[in-house]
């Protein structure tokens, strides 16, 4: 059967929000807890990442013991320095709020879908508004994170929709791969880090101008 556009399932952060920019601060600043700056190897490594992964990347890349007792630390240091940058309006990506509007005119279903954990993706949703979003997903409401697929196929789960009549708008190779393994179609707007060309990915600059027509074009594109 040829797919039909059932719903978007929109990542948050670097896709609808610039919120990369402020786990760049905290991340750097954790690093920094542990006596080390963080290279921009490691920290464009993270992007994307569940909290778990994260934590366990940026022990790694420092050479730091991943104790649980450092691990739990510095979870807690981030969720709270995260916190407290999250609090108050969170700038949109160019386009996002026109992008999210045009979806629910047209009367499609849409999803928030985010390794962010819930605690924080709430802040996000202040700036967002939850009325454009049917559902929300997030990381820590899953068995694994992106890059495995659980956050996507519960997303589709809660709207009642297959995966593969669903447009995921990501910015990271780590979202990208996470929606394409749960068969969906995939727009990519790359923000802090380039994202690989490959089989089934739509590439746009920005969120500006998008409309439904290019939605059904990565369907398509997709197969």
């Amino acid at each position: 059967m040829t797919p039909r556009l059932a719903a978007v399932l929109w990542d948050m952060d670097g896709t609808l929000l610039d919120s990369e920019k402020l786990w760049d601060v905290a991340v750097r600043e954790l690093a920094r807890e542990h006596g080390h700056e963080m290279t921009d190897e490691l920290r464009h490594a993270l992007i994307g990442a569940s909290g778990a992964d994260a934590l366990r990347m940026i022990f790694e890349g420092l050479g730091v013991p991943p104790t649980a007792e450092a691990l739990q630390a510095a979870g807690e240091f981030l969720e709270w320095r995260v916190t407290e940058l999250m609090t108050g309006p969170i700038p949109w990506r160019p386009g996002a709020e026109d992008a999210l509007a045009m979806v629910r005119e047209a009367g499609l279903a849409s999803a928030l879908v985010t390794n962010t954990k819930r605690s924080l993706t709430e802040f996000g949703l202040n700036t967002l508004g939850r009325d454009f979003f049917d559902v929300s997903v997030c990381g820590d409401e899953v068995a694994l994170g992106k890059p495995e697929p659980d956050v996507y196929l519960r997303a589709a789960e809660l709207l009642g929709v297959d995966p593969k009549d669903c447009v995921a708008v990501e910015d990271s190779p780590t979202g990208t791969r996470a929606a394409q393994a749960a068969g969906c179609a995939v727009i990519v707007i790359p923000c802090e880090i380039p994202v690989p060309d490959g089989p089934g990915r739509s590439f746009r600059d920005t969120l500006v101008g998008l409309t439904i027509d290019d939605l059904e074009q990565a369907l398509k594109l997709r197969g």
